[in-house]
C-alpha cells in the first residue's frame, strides 16, 4: 500500500466546491525541487491542518475524519516514524497561514492540508521562504503551483481518462456541455483540453444557466450541436445533486437517445446511489476510483473507528502514504519538490497516484457504466503509470 510504484518495466502486470474567486499561486507554476533537508532516522514532523472551528456545518467531522485517516495510516508504515501535529485553521485563509507557520516553527518539515483553496493558498505563501511543501487536500488547479499541491481528484485527469477511452472505443466526436459558473467553466476547460490531445473530435460547447428553467432552454441547443455536427457523445460536467437528473430525462425526451449518443459525466453517478434508478443514466460513462481498494479503505476506516470515513478523508491517507514511502528510503532530500514528484507515483487508498511539478496530479481512475440500475466497471484503473488511460 505505501511503496513508492515501481517503474512498469520491472512490474508484471469528492468533490470539493471549486470557488470563482481567482487566486495568486504560492509561487509562479514551474518545476519545484525544493525542499527541506530531514533525518530519517528520527521521527520525521508532520502537520496537518484541518479545517476544526469554523462553523461551518459538517466542518468537524470532516476534521476528525481526516485526522483519523492520517493516523492509520500511520499505523500501517514499515519501519517509518512520523510525528503527526494537528493545526486547526478554523476553514479561513488567516488562520491557515497562521498556522503553517507555527507548525513550521514547530518543526514541521511538511505540511498536509489545509482542504479549502484559499486556506491552502494562504497557507503555501505563508511558508514559501521556508522551502516547506504543502500537500493540500484541494482540488483546485488555480492554486496549484511552486510549493503548493493539490492531491484532490482535478477535473483534467478525470476528463482525459473518460476522453481517452471514449477514443478508444471509436467515437469521433464530442459536445460538451457545461454550466456557466466557476465550476462548470473550468470542467469545460479540461474536457476541451483532453479533446486538443485526443483522437476525438470536439464538436463544440453548450452552455447552461445553474437552474431548472436553464437546463430546459439549453436542450434544444444541445440537440441541434448534436446534430449538425454529427456528435456521436455528449460530455456532461453536470452534477447528481444539480442538473443531471433533469439533464437525464429531457434529453432522451428530446431525441437524443442514449443509444445513439454516449452520455459521459465529469462527475460521480453513482452518489448518492439512488442516482442509479433513473433511467436517462443507464448506459452512461464516468470514472471513480479503484472500486476494490476504495472499499478495501473504507471497511479498515470502519473497522478502527467504527463510523464511515468523510469521502475525502483518504486524501490525508494518501499524503502519508507518499511521505512514507519516501522516508522510508532513507534519504535526506526526502521530501523535496523533486521527490514527491518522481514519476513512478505511489499507491494510494483509491488506487496510484502522483505529483506533477506544476502542483496537480494523476489518478489512476477505472471508467464504469450504470446497467440495471448497478455500478459496473468496463475498465479497471491502471496499476502503474504507463497502464491503461496513460
Amino acid at each position: 500500500m505505501f511503496s513508492v510504484c515501481k517503474p512498469a518495466r520491472k512490474l508484471t502486470k469528492l468533490v470539493f466546491a471549486l470557488t470563482a474567486a481567482a487566486f495568486v499561486a504560492a509561487c509562479e507554476p514551474g518545476l519545484n525541487t525544493g525542499g527541506p533537508s530531514i533525518n530519517t532516522a528520527e521521527p520525521v514532523p508532520v502537520a496537518l491542518l484541518v479545517p476544526r472551528g469554523s462553523g461551518q456545518a459538517g466542518d468537524a467531522a470532516l476534521a476528525q475524519s481526516l485526522e483519523n485517516a492520517a493516523r492509520l495510516a500511520m499505523n500501517d508504515l514499515p519501519n517509518v516514524n512520523i510525528d503527526l501535529r494537528v493545526y486547526d485553521t478554523a476553514g479561513s485563509a488567516t488562520a491557515a497561514s497562521a498556522a503553517a507557520q507555527q507548525a513550521v516553527s514547530d518543526g514541521a518539515k511538511i505540511i498536509l492540508g489545509p482542504v479549502y483553496a484559499q486556506a491552502a493558498n494562504a497557507a503555501g505563501l505563508a511558508v514559501l521562504n521556508n522551502g516547506v511543501n504543502v500537500l493540500s487536500f484541494s482540488n483546485n488547479t488555480t492554486i496549484a503551483g511552486g510549493n503548493v499541491y493539490v492531491l484532490g481528484p482535478t477535473f483534467s485527469n478525470t476528463a482525459n481518462r473518460l476522453v481517452n477511452f471514449a477514443g478508444r472505443q471509436g467515437k469521433n466526436g464530442m459536445v460538451i456541455v457545461h454550466s456557466n459558473d466557476a465550476s462548470g467553466q473550468l470542467g469545460q476547460s479540461a474536457i476541451a483540453g483532453a479533446l486538443s490531445s485526443s483522437r476525438v473530435n470536439n464538436a463544440g460547447s453548450v452552455g447552461f444557466e445553474r437552474s431548472q428553467q436553464g437546463v430546459i432552454n439549453s436542450v434544444p441547443t444541445i440537440k441541434s450541436a448534436i446534430d449538425s455536427s454529427g456528435a456521436d457523445s455528449i460530455f456532461l460536467t453536470a452534477t447528481t445533486a444539480g442538473a443531471l437528473p433533469l439533464f437525464s430525462q429531457l434529453l432522451p425526451e428530446a431525441g437524443v437517445s442514449p443509444s445513439t449518443t454516449q452520455y459521459i459525466g465529469l462527475t460521480r453517478w453513482d452518489i448518492p446511489p439512488q442516482t442509479l434508478e433513473l433511467p436517462g443514466v443507464q448506459g452512461g460513462w464516468f470514472a471513480l476510483p479503484d472500486p476494490a481498494k476504495a472499499a478495501a479503505y473504507r471497511q479498515r476506516y470502519n473497522a478502527t473507528y467504527g463510523e464511515a470515513p468523510h469521502p475525502i478523508s483518504g486524501l490525508a491517507y494518501d499524503g502519508i502514504a507518499a511521505i512514507g514511502a519516501l522516508v522510508s528510503q532513507g534519504k535526506s532530500n526526502a521530501l523535496t519538490g523533486a521527490a514527491l514528484t518522481q514519476n513512478a507515483g505511489f499507491q494510494g487508498v483509491g488506487g496510484i497516484f502522483r505529483l506533477r511539478s506544476n502542483g496537480t496530479n494523476e489518478r489512476g481512475l477505472a471508467v464504469a457504466t450504470i446497467q440495471n440500475k448497478q455500478v459496473v466497471v468496463i475498465d479497471p484503473a491502471p496499476q502503474s503509470f504507463s497502464g491503461a488511460g496513460f
